[in-house]
């Protein structure tokens, strides 16, 4: 990298502070075998490397606090210490001596805005097929895939996303041209070398499934299994009865030689990752409901999800989140009978609700987005606060994601991803003042040295430049 850029600027300011049995069989057997045997060791090889970056005590006063699990205090203070949320609450709130004060008079303040489906950093910006790297398009069944090896940090999606969004942390999905799409990967938004460097630490993998139109549609153009939905879920249950075979060998005295595909799905049988099923039609939702209970695995939560709405009831029973769109709708048959209320009936049925982008530009807006699922929901007669709409985009993700015991809301002990805002976050006219993450400070408006840039963004040297 150079001297310059997103990441020396982040420096800078811290220093300063065939058959169908014959194709279920190949397309399930695809990963690579290494040629071992199978090891815990196995579970883990690449690591998170974060170390957060230096904060200073830091108290914000006289703002209004969103806590993310649908609270609200006016005239709040918050006080971070040690990258952590340390108190919150009114005036009585103490204040150590020394520590940094800001006046949020007017302003608000919540937890990091979180992102569950992004495909940052492997569809990154420019969009050209040379960064074409989030969908192993060459078998319907690639659990073996990481999304986290086809992240480019140097995305300058990321710094977009952190200054307008007040996004702290986000999934990475692979693409869902697949059944099986490989694992996701959670992340810190902070400016890094290495994707092991923001890799969130401890939370735990993702894995992406699909069903529906996307994986018929590109396989079936191949003339493979599936070509119909019928083939979906005849391929899903024979990929998980192969896991199950395979999970089986793992715990007797002879484990099998190691295959990469079906360790992750081994893991997702004993519930150490969790699924991310993009999904569409309430009908496949329920039939996938079915498969999980058929196989003994949960489904953490649907994305997209447009027919939520339809099955609210059974979703709140299952404890399955939705994460979805505002109003996205029409792209496609499966998408054409999508409502600007499905977050509204989601949330009236009690089921979770999470408003996600599955876009580079959407993601510099989930304020916005939830504000408008907000709204379309009072305008049918739906009691929804702002302080649980910003839930739907702080503890909800982090508790899909499996991380609500670390961020996605304001409590103490928990880490110090905030966001000042100039205004009320629900407004189309507030943007992120200032952005925390581990209680530093990584954006600031105000401060050209907070701004971070991608080394990419700076452009290629021209005539006499030091080359």
């Amino acid at each position: 990298m150079t001297t310059r850029g997103w990441l020396a600027v982040a420096v800078a300011g811290a220093l300063a502070s065939g058959c169908a049995a014959t194709a279920a069989e190949r397309d399930t057997a695809s990963a690579s075998d290494a040629g071992s045997d199978t090891s815990e060791s196995a579970k883990t090889p690449y690591p998170s490397t974060y170390t957060p970056y230096p904060s200073v005590d830091t108290a914000i006063t006289g703002v209004t606090i969103f806590d993310g699990e649908g609270g609200r205090i006016d005239n709040g203070v918050l006080f971070m210490s040690d990258g952590k949320v340390r108190a919150i609450g009114g005036t009585e709130t103490e204040i150590p001596a020394g520590a940094m004060q800001i006046d949020g008079t007017g302003k608000y303040v919540t937890p990091g805005i979180i992102d569950i489906h992004s495909h940052l950093g492997d569809y990154p910006t420019p969009s050209v097929a040379a960064h074409n790297d989030g969908n192993e398009a060459t078998s319907p069944v690639t659990p073996q895939v990481w999304a986290e090896h086809s992240v480019w940090p140097q995305d300058p999606g990321f710094s977009r996303a952190m200054a307008n969004g007040g996004i702290t942390s986000l999934q990475i999905l692979p693409g869902s041209a697949n059944l099986f799409g490989g694992r996701a990967v959670t992340l810190k938004n902070i400016p890094a070398r290495t994707v092991q460097a923001m890799k969130f630490p401890g939370a735990p993998y993702g894995m992406k499934m699909a069903c529906g139109e996307n994986p018929k549609r590109v396989y079936g153009n191949r003339n493979r299994l599936p070509s119909t939905r019928m083939g979906n879920l005849a391929l899903n249950r024979q990929t998980w009865i192969d896991a199950q075979d395979y999970q089986k060998k793992m715990r007797s005295g002879k484990p099998p030689k190691r295959n990469l595909a079906k360790e992750t799905l081994v893991g997702v049988l004993e519930g150490e990752i969790l699924v991310h099923n993009h999904c569409y039609r309430a009908d496949e939702l329920k039939q996938i409901i079915d498969m999980s209970k058929e196989f003994g695995y949960k489904v953490s939560a649907f994305h997209h999800a447009v027919e939520s709405y339809k099955i609210a009831d059974i979703l709140a029973e299952e404890g399955i989140c939705s994460a979805i769109w505002a109003d996205w709708w029409g792209f496609k048959m499966e998408a054409y009978d999508a409502i600007p209320e499905n977050a509204a009936l989601l949330h009236q049925a009690g089921a979770c609700t999470v408003i996600h982008s599955d876009d580079e530009n959407q993601i510099q807006r989930l304020n916005q987005e939830a504000a408008k699922a907000m709204a379309d929901g009072r305008a049918m007669g739906v009691e929804i606060s702002d302080a649980t709409a910003i839930s739907w985009i702080t503890y909800n993700p982090a508790k899909a994601m499996g991380i609500a015991d670390q961020t996605g809301s304001l409590k103490p002990g928990k880490m110090a991803d905030v966001v000042l805002w100039n205004g009320n976050p629900l407004s189309v006219y507030s943007r992120p003042e200032k952005v925390w993450i581990d209680g530093a400070l990584l954006f600031d408006s105000a401060d050209p040295s907070r701004r971070p840039v991608s080394d990419f963004e700076l452009g290629q040297p021209g005539e006499g430049d030091v080359k």
